[in-house]
């Protein structure tokens, strides 16, 4: 009987290895598809100019509200049956994420130090791949931080949206705040891949895990492009 426990356990944990490395596979692919998309991105004059105009007063709170709309709903196709769906789900997250992106790369680009985005990219990197080892090698469950972050971003959301409308600056310490709770986000996320993720299903869990290095990343080039 021992044997055969052990048998079943050797094939749930062959399981989820495979899942892992299936997981953190895609994360790696959307990171690289996202860099090729904004590098095309930044290459239109057009597309620059018509980014940067939306980023003044309530055009930049509809274009959040866009962003928004567009990877909710690449989410729920990440997490559909079809595989067809998932990677449209992940490809359109992609896409999502390098549009909104291209005002903050653009001045990161052309008016901060040159090093910027490779400090800001490392920091995000070795902050992402230390939480996820945290995560995934300890054995708290940390689902614990889904409320905690569930208010955090609201609370963002709404400081976001009254500095956009009232016109001051978060400043610093915001996006200090908001580094915690993308960090909060990645232990959380990882935590699903161990609890609640079956292993078919690493699209899914691939975007969950993109979506906060995004967020990480953002908020730590700001960060840095704050020092010039």
């Amino acid at each position: 009987m021992s044997q055969t426990h052990d048998l079943f356990l050797g094939v749930e944990e062959s399981e989820k290895a495979i899942f892992y490395k299936k997981t953190y596979a895609h994360v790696a692919l959307a990171i690289l598809g996202f860099v090729v998309v904004e590098y095309f991105l930044l290459q239109s004059e057009t597309i620059v100019t018509f980014m940067l105009s939306l980023t003044q007063g309530y055009l930049w709170l509809l274009l959040l509200g866009g962003f928004w709309l567009a990877t909710n709903f690449a989410d729920k196709l990440a997490h559909n049956m079809s595989k067809e769906m998932q990677y449209a789900g992940l490809g359109l997250y992609v896409v999502a994420e390098a549009i909104i992106f291209v005002p903050i790369l653009y001045m990161a680009i052309n008016f901060s130090s040159p090093d910027v985005l490779q400090q800001a990219g490392m920091v995000t990197l070795f902050l992402f791949v230390g939480l996820s080892a945290v995560a995934l090698l300890s054995k708290t469950d940390f689902s614990f931080l889904k409320s905690a972050i569930t208010i955090g971003f609201f609370l963002a959301l709404g400081l976001i949206v009254a500095g956009t409308l009232f016109g001051f600056d978060l400043g610093l310490w915001f996006s200090v705040g908001m580094v915690v709770l993308a960090a909060g986000t990645i232990l959380y996320q990882t935590s699903k891949l161990k609890y609640e993720y079956q292993p078919d299903q690493y699209v899914g869990a691939a975007v969950g895990l993109f979506a906060s290095f995004m967020i990480l990343f953002w908020y730590i080039l700001r960060i840095f492009m704050s020092r010039d």
